[in-house]
């Protein structure tokens, strides 16, 4: 595991599973919401988006964490190693619901300066969808890459644990 990618919805626990590993492996960590955010919120236009990816996966190594679909076969393209979170959407929700009241009013380390914490119905609904119209569409990209790549799937806290303690 050299070029490790993170994919999964929003409280599935990748930016936590990405910082571990790079602890762990001592592979660098890029959460993508802190490359495609400008303050405030503004998003980066996918040309940048695209630079940048091209950019981090000429490295020898990385871990790279976010989802960002329009810009994902980049990355699933030239890692060596994908780990889809599949964690149940309870489970996702309730740690955004968390992490929203943990991080009020400021940012996150994995998130971009000037973009502090928030929740909206539209992510809670995306975040409780993402079962249904997110996942076929990346079970799709990951069916495609299966011979070349090792994918890994995590459905569970314990799948997270069990991981992690072989993770070498």
């Amino acid at each position: 595991m050299k070029k490790i990618v993170l994919i999964g919805s929003g409280g599935s626990g990748k930016s936590t599973l990405a910082k571990q590993l790079s602890h762990t492996l001592g592979i660098p960590v890029y959460h993508l919401d802190t490359l495609f955010w400008k303050p405030n919120w503004q998003g980066v236009p996918r040309e940048e988006q695209t630079r940048i990816q091209t950019e981090l996966i000429a490295q020898d190594d990385w871990i790279i964490d976010g989802n960002y679909g329009g810009t994902m076969d980049i990355r699933l393209q030239a890692a060596d190693t994908i780990i889809f979170l599949d964690l149940p959407r309870t489970t996702c929700v309730y740690r955004v619901l968390k992490r929203t009241v943990r991080h009020r009013h400021q940012p996150r380390t994995d998130m971009a300066a000037g973009c502090p914490e928030k929740i909206d119905f539209a992510f809670l609904k995306w975040i409780w969808n993402y079962p249904n119209v997110q996942r076929p569409d990346i079970q799709s990209k990951l069916n495609q890459v299966a011979s070349t790549k090792t994918i890994i799937v995590l459905k569970s806290r314990n799948d997270v644990r069990q991981f992690l303690e072989t993770a070498t």
